[in-house]
């Protein structure tokens, strides 16, 4: 199979392609400057020149709070660029994976985690555009697309969580870290690794919605004290705050792990637990940290 990856150079795209290619599928890998997803011509002429079999988009406006004062600007990338996408999709018949976002969902008034076929309610700028982008990439290709949320990613390219962890571990002799915030910590290349599983799946017999999240789900301060004992520090250095401790433009889900029914229809299990993929993950972290 051919793939095309675009937004190649983020943390996902990276780790996309390098699964890709360690299955020895056949990939193009289109970072930022490579493919500007909002530009239609250059978007046609990608698909025209490469004619993938598969499209997997991890371009996409990611900055928050940014997005709060600049919501133009993340509807065009987050909204615009997938529609675009799938319709060259559509015009040179292939498939399209499309990444998507927990921020979709609330993540208010609730305890138990939302279902791929939940009513989406976004409350921030981020969630709006990427809710934008779902819906353009449905009704371009709905027979020939997947969706696939994830959340609270952590890898070995690119800033995370679990980096800043490592690093103030180091560097301090308390962390302060939110615990009224739940959510799921995902290791990105398990996420890449299902949408290589994914890819050849989709068609008219599945399509829609997935969510790639690992099994499980935490606080950040669970997250945290988990990093500092797998570091072999002591957990009890992290200290839990509320919310409001560290108030932010865009609000944040208070509870926002997703539910996994979907990939028994494609015949895979859903994501490992979340403790698991830390405990192989970390030490790659720390490497690249230090």
């Amino acid at each position: 199979m051919r793939w095309l990856v675009t937004g190649a150079g983020g943390m996902l795209g990276r780790d996309v392609v390098d699964e890709l290619r360690r299955r020895g599928a056949q990939v193009t890998a289109l970072d930022r400057a490579g493919l500007d997803i909002t530009d239609a011509g250059r978007v046609a002429a990608a698909l025209a020149g490469h004619r993938p079999d598969v499209v997997v988009n991890c371009a996409a406006y990611t900055a928050v709070d940014a997005a709060e004062s600049d919501e133009e600007t993340a509807l065009r990338i987050n909204g615009d660029g997938p529609r675009l996408l799938a319709r060259a999709c559509a015009a040179y018949g292939a498939r399209l994976i499309h990444v998507s976002t927990d921020y979709v969902f609330s993540g208010e008034d609730r305890s138990t985690p939302y279902p791929e076929d939940h009513p989406p309610a976004p409350r921030t700028a981020y969630g709006r555009t990427k809710l934008a982008g779902e819906r353009a990439v449905r009704e371009e290709l709905p027979e020939a697309s997947a969706i696939v949320r994830t959340a609270w990613l952590y890898g070995v390219h690119g800033r995370s969580f679990v980096r800043t962890m490592i690093d103030l571990e180091a560097r301090r002799d308390t962390v302060d870290v939110v615990d009224d915030q739940r959510g799921q910590p995902t290791w990105s290349a398990d996420v890449a690794a299902r949408i290589a599983d994914l890819g050849p799946l989709v068609g008219p017999g599945l399509h829609g919605v997935f969510h790639a999240t690992a099994s499980g789900e935490a606080s950040w301060y669970d997250l945290a004290r988990e990093v500092f004992r797998l570091l072999g520090a002591d957990p009890g250095r992290v200290r839990p705050v509320g919310s409001d401790a560290f108030p932010r433009p865009a609000p944040r889900p208070a509870h926002s792990a997703l539910a996994h029914g979907r990939w028994r229809e494609a015949g895979l299990e859903p994501l490992r637990d979340w403790r698991t993929a830390l405990h192989e993950a970390l030490p790659l972290l720390r490497k690249e940290t230090a």
